[in-house]
């Protein structure tokens, strides 16, 4: 019998390269989704697309009419700045979104939940890099919203007192890159920011010193980590990182993202602005965990996922009748 599939904001980036990859797995997919950010020509041919919103409970439970086998629950707000400016919205999408995908997988008895949860919620860590038992200190209210998100699955996980049998993973997702990022949307992923600056001939804008550090994973990476995870017992009830276990300073992000398109820094196409809130210094994961349960090992270097993600952004450029 086919299983069935349900990806909550699978018309996304990470979202729709879940379904993709489900559908490939032989998956009968089906795709949540309110394209408030995500675009309808990403979900993949062969999966349904119901449009709804994980706020709205009764949206969610119309994506349970076939009862799922394993959810993918991808959908919510992803911008650390952007819940400085609206608290209560962001809460409202990671957490109210969160417990109403919840709610809907006990109501239909679906036994697997895997969950989008973030590095933000480390805060600034005690050492680098981060394993999951340091205690989570968030500085940013998108950090607090991931924090309660995945405490309240896990916490499902951990019941015993379900009338059916519930598991549920969280994985706590570093700066996730690759094809179909948005290089339009200043509140999403900073290496496709960048590459739409470049693409688009602007100036880059850097927060900060641009001494700050991050750990880059490629999407495909990501996606293969999630669905291993599916039927992996040892998985059960963990917060688990997924990130490359390197991490290269913003400054030299941009150098690299310049470099590929044969630029460089002069003309003053790069500038500084003040730090913003919420941005965390330095992260890298320690993968020891993925490795452990999953058998986890990035395949993608930043090298190559920044010539795949470049040569796609290029297409976008021209396809939308830029020069690349």
């Amino acid at each position: 019998m086919t299983r069935r599939a349900l990806v909550t904001g699978g018309a996304g980036f990470i979202g729709s390269h879940l379904a993709e990859r489900l559908l490939r797995l032989g998956y009968a997919v089906t795709v949540l989704d309110d394209l408030s950010s995500g675009l309808r020509e990403y979900v993949p041919a062969g999966a349904d697309f119901l449009r709804g919103d994980v706020r709205r409970l009764g949206d969610v439970q119309a994506a349970f009419a076939r009862p799922p086998d394993v959810v993918a629950h991808v959908a919510g707000q992803a911008s650390t700045v952007r819940s400085f400016d609206d608290p209560g919205w962001d809460l409202s999408v990671n957490a109210v979104g969160t417990l109403n995908v919840l709610h809907a997988c006990l109501a239909a008895r679906t036994p697997r939940l895997l969950l989008a949860s973030s590095m933000t919620i480390y805060g600034h860590p005690e050492r680098l890099p981060v394993p999951e038992s340091l205690p989570p200190r968030p500085i940013s209210y998108y950090g607090v919203s991931k924090w309660a998100a995945e405490r309240a699955v896990l916490l499902t996980s951990e019941r015993t007192d379900l009338p059916a049998p519930f598991r549920a993973t969280a994985f706590r997702m570093f700066n996730v890159y690759g094809e179909r990022q948005s290089l339009e949307n200043p509140y999403q992923g900073v290496l496709g920011i960048f590459l739409g600056n470049v693409l688009r001939d602007e100036r880059i804008r850097i927060f900060g010193d641009g001494e700050q550090s991050r750990d880059f994973v490629h999407v495909d990476d990501v996606v293969r980590a999630w669905t291993d995870a599916i039927d992996r017992e040892a998985s059960f009830g963990k917060a688990i990182n997924l990130g490359s276990g390197e991490r290269i300073s913003i400054n030299a992000l941009v150098d690299a993202v310049l470099r590929a398109q044969g630029r460089d820094r002069s003309g003053g196409v790069v500038e500084y602005g003040p730090a913003r809130p919420g941005d965390q210094r330095h992260m890298c994961a320690d993968l020891s965990l993925a490795r452990e349960v999953l058998g986890f090992q990035p395949a993608v270097s930043l090298d190559d996922g920044l010539e795949r993600t470049l040569a796609w952004a290029r297409g976008q450029a021209a396809s939308a009748g830029r020069a690349p």
